[in-house]
């Protein structure tokens, strides 16, 4: 098992220290983490950090959600492929 490394990171000019197995994609994280907490704080200048912490997770969850869906419609439209695709190998296998 491999061991954890420790990242120093700053978001949102808060420095943390981080573990993780992949030091490389910890900082790429904290430095999209912190582009977008920089982003809402510049359109929300007056809004503390937990202001900003929350309104980053509501677009974070939306951006979520919005995968899910993406992922749930294509999970389907590969079903239907497949059997498509199944009904024709059985037709030219008995044909």
């Amino acid at each position: 098992m491999e061991d954890k490394q420790s990242v120093r990171v700053t978001i949102l000019n808060q420095s943390y220290t981080l573990a993780g197995d992949d030091p490389r994609e910890i900082q790429e994280l904290a430095e999209s983490v912190d582009e977008l907490l920089h982003s809402i704080a510049a359109k929300a200048p007056s809004a503390d950090a937990t202001r900003i912490a929350v309104l980053a997770c509501l677009h974070l969850t939306d951006r979520l959600h919005t995968l899910e869906r993406d992922l749930t419609s294509l999970k389907e439209r590969v079903g239907r492929k497949t059997e498509e695709f199944a009904g024709l190998l059985g037709r030219a296998l008995e044909g």
